[in-house]
């Protein structure tokens, strides 16, 4: 069991959820705590496993259609997401589990699946796979960089009032309306492969900083440059 004063990492359903290297945002968040001297305890909660309730950061990661179901019902009896939510936890969900966290999503021959509902979003099956890089511009109000991943979907993602678009969609296709994932309160949902946090460092301080205050910056020069030399090869000259 974690430590009372360690921050508290909580990798959701592995084994179901785990495509592209999404784990990678875990080993990212674990690092980017302790080279500031932050103690860190990561929890792997298998399908078969409760949901802690007194996680700090949540992640969930993308999967196949039946793996995806499987964790939605698991998710739906638990309880403890929703739990850890409503204290104040921090969640980022990725691609399947993205959808998992709204009211429907398109299931194996794309009928709707009831979600768990905890974000205002509902998805379903769009008209092509979603494959390739995604750049997007985040909402102001988060004061990040231009984001940049991988996206490899089939869905489209309609936001409801109860949520803000995460960002603005450059390259790729993202929610299919022009917009790339959504957020609210500490809670994050983006089809952003990559793994998303690797690629994009500062959205994981954004999930440390929610749940330990100011950080103390770090030398991302070298990140700094990989992104640059990214948006440079992506984007529409």
């Amino acid at each position: 069991m974690p430590s009372d004063s360690a921050l508290r990492i909580v990798w959701i359903y592995p084994d179901l959820l785990s495509t592209y290297g999404d784990q990678g945002n875990v080993l990212v968040l674990e690092q980017r705590a302790q080279r500031r001297g932050i103690e860190t305890e990561t929890i792997h909660v298998r399908s078969a496993d409760p949901v802690p309730e007194t996680g700090d950061i949540y992640l969930i990661g993308g999967g196949e259609d039946r793996p995806q179901i499987l964790a939605t019902e698991r998710l739906r009896r638990d309880g403890g997401l929703h739990s850890a939510i409503a204290r104040g936890a921090a969640l980022l969900a990725v691609c399947a589990g993205y959808q998992i966290m709204g009211s429907t999503f398109g299931g194996e021959e794309g009928q709707p699946v009831d979600g768990i509902g905890l974000l205002d979003i509902a998805s379903s099956r769009g008209p092509a796979r979603a494959v390739g890089e995604l750049v997007a511009e985040v909402d102001a109000a988060l004061n990040l960089p231009t984001l940049t991943g991988f996206e490899n979907h089939m869905g489209v993602t309609h936001l409801g009032p109860g949520v803000k678009p995460l960002s603005k969609t450059l390259v790729g296709v993202g929610n299919g309306d022009g917009f790339e994932g959504c957020y609210t309160g500490h809670v994050v949902g983006t089809y952003l492969h990559g793994p998303a946090l690797a690629r994009n460092p500062a959205l994981a301080d954004l999930l440390l900083s929610w749940r330990v205050g100011e950080l103390a910056p770090l030398d991302d020069s070298r990140y700094e440059a990989l992104r640059q030399e990214r948006l440079t090869t992506v984007l529409p000259s």
